[in-house]
C-alpha cells in the first residue's frame, strides 16, 4: 500500500494512546493478508471476458445504491446522475456526471461511503487528495486512464487485492455461462458462485409460475408435483456445486419466517401459488416451508445456508418504475427470529454438520434474539453487520452486543456484500481496523490477553470466512 498524507494511518483508531498502541499492533498483524469474499454481487462476466472497466461514472457512481440514495435525498435527480429512466432525457456525458458527484461530494463526510471511496482514490488510483469541485476533472482523467490499463483489468485486479475467494450470486435459473467461461484460466477456483433460489420459491414473483416451468425444463422434474419441485432444486444445487464451485446458498426473504409442514399441505401450497391463488399469508407461508426444506437439503449436501431477511424492496414505486430495482430505495424492517425461526430450528438446529449464516438489517435484534439463537443452537452463526450497518459504528455496536453472549467463534467473520469490486479492500480495511479496536479494548479492559486478541484478529480476519463457508483454503495462523 502506499503511504497517504490524505488517509491517515491511525484513522479509525481508538483516542485513547495505550489503547491505540495496541489496536495498532494487532492490525498490523492482518493488514496485508489475503481478502476471503464469499457473501457478494459482482458480476461474474468481469471476470470471466477480463474486459477493461468503462468510465469512472459507469464503475464508481451508477452502480452504488449508497453513493445514488444521498444524492437522491438532497435533490438530485436519476437523470443528471446519467441513469436512464423508461422514459425522458438523462445525462449522457460520464465527464458532466462526475462533475456533479464531485460538487456534491461533500454531503457524504462521516459515512462509510466517505471511507471507502477515499481508500479507493487514494490507494487504487495514488490520487492523494480531496474530491472538490476543482479536483474533479483531474481525478477523472487519472481514473480513465487507469481503467483502460491492462493492471486495471478484473484479473489484475483480483492479483493485486490479494482476494483469495471472490463469490457471485446468481440465480437458481441461471446457466453459469461466465463461471464455465473461467475454466482453464487459473481463476475458475478463485470465484465460485452462490445459488440464490429466490426466483423459483417466492411466490410473489409475477413469473413464478413460468419460472417453475423453466425449471421443469432444465432438470426434467414435474415442478407441479411437490417431491418433483424439491428433486428439480436438489438437481440446481448440484449443478451450481459441480459447475460454478459453489459452497453456500443465500436467501433474500422479505422475513425470516419458517415452517413444518406435511407433504400434502405443501402440495396444496404449491397449486395455489401455481394457480395465482394464493393469498398473501399463503404466499408468505410457502416461503417459509421453502426455507425450511433449503436447510433441509443443505444437510444433504454441504452447502452453508445464508438468511438475509427485512428488507422493504423498492420501497419508492416512483422510482421502480422509471429506473428498476436497486436505486437505494430498499429500506430495513423490524424482523423477528425467535418465534420465526422456530419450526426450522425444530426440525434441524440440533445438527452440528449444518451451517446457517443468519444476517440483519434490525440491529436492535443482536442481543435479544440472534446472539441469545447463535449462543445456543450448533448450526448457527451470525454474519457481519450487513447494508447500512457495514459501517466504522455499526461493527463496534455489533461486536459490543453479541460478543458477551455468542462469543466470537459464532460468527462468520467478514464479508463485503458488494457488487463494487473496487471498493472491497477498503471494505475489508475497515472491518480489520474496527475488530483491532474492539479487540484492543478488551485487552485494556483486562478482559482478554494480548495473546488471544493477536489470535482473534487473525480468525475474525480470515479463518472464521474460511469455516463457516466450508472454502478450500489452509487457516492462518498469528
Amino acid at each position: 500500500m502506499t503511504t497517504s498524507s490524505h488517509l491517515h494511518p491511525d484513522r479509525l483508531f481508538p483516542a485513547n494512546p495505550a489503547q491505540r498502541d495496541i489496536c495498532r499492533t494487532l492490525y498490523a498483524s492482518v493488514k496485508d493478508f489475503p481478502i476471503i469474499s464469499p457473501h457478494g454481487h459482482t458480476d461474474p462476466s468481469w471476470f470471466a471476458g477480463n474486459a477493461n472497466f468503462g468510465n469512472p461514472a459507469e464503475l464508481l457512481i451508477q452502480p452504488d445504491h449508497y453513493v445514488l440514495r444521498m444524492l437522491y435525498s438532497q435533490g438530485l435527480s436519476y437523470e443528471s446522475l446519467g441513469l436512464k429512466p423508461k422514459d425522458g432525457v438523462y445525462e449522457t456525458d460520464p465527464r458532466k456526471v462526475w462533475q456533479t458527484f464531485a460538487e456534491h461530494y461533500y454531503l457524504f463526510a462521516g459515512t462509510p461511503s466517505r471511507i471507502w471511496l477515499d481508500h479507493v482514490f487514494t490507494e487504487v488510483f495514488g490520487i492523494d487528495k480531496l474530491l472538490t469541485a476543482e479536483t474533479a476533472p483531474e481525478f477523472y482523467d487519472i481514473i480513465d486512464a487507469a481503467l483502460k490499463s491492462d493492471d486495471f483489468k478484473p484479473r489484475a485486479l483480483l492479483d493485486r487485492f490479494k482476494i483469495d475467494l471472490i463469490a457471485t450470486t446468481e440465480g437458481a435459473l441461471d446457466d453459469l455461462r461466465h463461471h464455465k467461461a473461467m475454466v482453464g484460466s487459473g481463476y475458475e477456483h478463485r470465484v465460485i458462485t452462490t445459488f440464490r433460489p429466490d426466483d423459483v420459491v417466492d411466490a410473489d414473483k409475477p413469473e413464478f409460475a413460468d419460472n417453475l416451468k423453466k425449471l421443469s425444463d432444465l432438470t426434467g422434474f414435474d415442478t407441479t408435483d411437490w417431491a418433483g419441485y424439491l428433486d428439480a432444486l436438489r438437481a440446481r444445487r448440484a449443478y451450481f456445486r459441480d459447475v460454478g464451485r459453489a459452497t453456500a446458498t443465500d436467501h433474500g426473504h422479505p422475513t425470516a419466517r419458517t415452517e413444518n409442514l406435511a407433504p400434502a399441505e405443501c402440495q396444496k401450497l404449491l397449486d395455489m401459488c401455481l394457480a395465482g391463488k394464493a393469498s398473501a399469508e399463503e404466499r408468505d407461508m410457502f416461503r417459509g416451508q421453502m426455507l425450511t426444506e433449503m436447510a433441509g437439503m443443505s444437510l444433504e449436501d454441504g452447502m452453508t445456508m445464508q438468511i438475509h431477511p427485512g428488507s422493504y424492496r423498492n420501497h419508492n414505486p416512483g422510482v421502480y418504475n422509471r429506473f428498476g430495482a436497486d436505486k437505494g430505495a430498499d429500506i430495513p424492517m423490524r424482523v423477528n427470529y425467535t418465534q420465526a425461526l422456530q419450526p426450522l430450528l425444530a426440525k434441524h438446529g440440533n445438527e452440528a454438520g449444518l451451517e446457517i449464516i443468519l444476517f440483519t438489517l434490525d440491529e436492535s435484534n443482536y442481543a435479544r434474539e440472534l446472539a441469545t439463537l447463535a449462543g445456543h443452537y450448533p448450526c448457527l452463526r451470525l454474519g457481519p453487520p450487513w447494508w447500512f450497518h457495514d459501517s466504522p459504528q455499526g461493527m463496534l455496536r455489533f461486536r459490543d452486543q453479541v460478543t458477551e453472549t455468542a462469543g466470537f467463534y459464532n460468527t462468520a467473520g467478514f464479508n463485503d456484500d458488494t457488487r463494487a469490486f473496487l471498493s472491497i479492500p477498503a471494505r475489508h480495511d475497515v472491518a480489520r481496523r474496527m475488530d483491532s479496536y474492539f479487540l484492543s479494548q478488551l485487552v485494556c479492559e483486562h478482559k482478554i490477553t494480548m495473546a488471544e486478541a493477536e489470535r482473534l484478529i487473525v480468525d475474525l480476519t480470515y479463518n472464521l470466512a474460511v469455516k463457516a463457508y466450508k472454502l478450500p483454503m489452509k487457516a492462518k495462523s498469528v
